[in-house]
């Protein structure tokens, strides 16, 4: 394992000067390069008074050249800096009709997410022991299945119970949860997983096929109309889609609707603090508008108003909520490391390198956000009440 980067050197240090190192590497390189081309030393044949008085002349000037060459070199870097954080400060992915489809078909063609992240685009899971000793020391993917495991828990899923479940997995990605649920509940359940890329579907249907489960299956859909009847799955599951829903309350509504009853839902979500008791200041504006903006965000909503939301359709039993920010924030430092410690997986493209820059630079921002407490993680779980108990 590589070494920690000591505390004194900020993450942030790494990705608002990753832009700017080519630039002064090469700086660097041509310094070093004049510094050996005139501090070389002479033959022995040429040792005369004359030249020795020009030896020193030229070492002395060579001394001068150094020192004032170090100023700049470091005038050069500030600048670099500050104008490669000005770049990075404008988000640049804006919310749209299309452009979560058009985004998520991006990245899954150019494979960058699927090498480090593996088959699963959410957060890790840490527990405190593996915190303790340090996050880096866990395997990232593993994180992401642990995650899936404490979800089900969550949630009351259990194999044991819920083998010939028919699972709705809502915002699927490339289906890597949908098909270890396909997995872990066995040959008799059905999951669905929905998204609005094609792409996700096609590479979803592909890695299905070649894990051969045929009970895992994906689909083009807008969760926000769902072309599923009432009452048609036993599991609703939504891991990070909420994030993207320009309408969360058709997004609640819709997966409430197709719940049978007496099924279970369990959701993970993104969530900003709820502001009504302390309304966001300037930065907390600011730094949420970059959030929404450079992953293509509408907004995000507290996890007070996403169970008001669920409350209100008044078809589901007692909600159960968390905030999962300790055992998930460490994923946000840790998908930057896992690109410094493998660069494989962007350095041969490099028409991505300031999408891959704007996307550690971005991690880091969601990192500091959670960790001061303006985003939270919110995990939400209910099973929806039976005609018996809504009467």
């Amino acid at each position: 394992m590589a070494k920690t980067t000591p505390k004194t050197i900020p993450m942030r240090f790494f990705t608002t000067s990753a832009a700017a190192s080519g630039f002064l590497l090469a700086t660097a390189s041509a310094f070093s390069t004049t510094h050996r081309a005139i501090t070389t030393p002479r033959s022995q044949n040429d040792q005369s008074p004359e030249n020795s008085s020009t030896a020193v002349h030229m070492g002395l000037k060579t001394t001068l050249l150094t020192k004032s060459a170090i100023p700049a070199i470091a005038a050069t870097a500030a600048v670099s800096t500050a104008a490669v954080k000005l770049v990075l400060d404008r988000p640049s992915r804006a919310y749209s009709q299309d452009s979560v489809a058009r985004e998520y078909d991006a990245w899954t063609q150019d494979g960058i997410l699927e090498y480090y992240w593996g088959e699963h685009i959410h957060l890790g899971y840490y527990n405190e022991e593996e915190m303790a000793a340090g996050y880096k020391k866990k395997d990232f993917i593993q994180a992401k299945y642990d995650f899936i495991d404490e979800m089900m828990k969550f949630g009351g899923i259990d194999p044991a119970v819920d083998s010939g479940a028919k699972v709705l997995d809502v915002g699927c990605g490339f289906g890597g949860t949908s098909r270890y649920l396909a997995d872990k509940l066995g040959p008799k359940a059905e999951v669905t997983g929905i998204t609005l890329s094609p792409n996700q579907v096609k590479r979803g249907t592909e890695l299905a096929e070649e894990r051969n489960l045929p009970n895992a299956k994906f689909m083009v859909m807008n969760a926000l109309e769902m072309d599923f009847p009432d009452d048609s799955f036993d599991i609703v599951w939504a891991c990070e889609s909420g994030e993207h829903m320009p309408d969360k309350e058709a997004y609640i509504n819709e997966m409430m609707r197709v719940l049978k009853p007496g099924g279970k839902f369990v959701m993970a979500t993104w969530c900003q603090r709820d502001d009504r008791e302390v309304p966001f200041d300037k930065r907390d504006k600011r730094d949420l508008r970059f959030l929404y903006e450079e992953w293509t965000h509408p907004y995000f909503i507290s996890i007070e108003a996403y169970k008001e939301l669920i409350d209100a359709t008044k078809l589901m039993g007692p909600v159960k909520t968390a905030d999962w920010v300790e055992p998930t924030i460490a994923s946000w430092r840790h998908s930057i490391w896992v690109g410094i410690y493998d660069p494989r997986g962007f350095i041969f493209k490099p028409h991505r390198y300031l999408k891959c820059v704007r996307d550690a630079y971005c991690l880091e921002r969601m990192h500091r956000a959670f960790k001061r407490g303006l985003m939270q993680y919110g995990m939400f779980a209910a099973t929806k009440s039976t005609k018996e108990e809504s009467s």
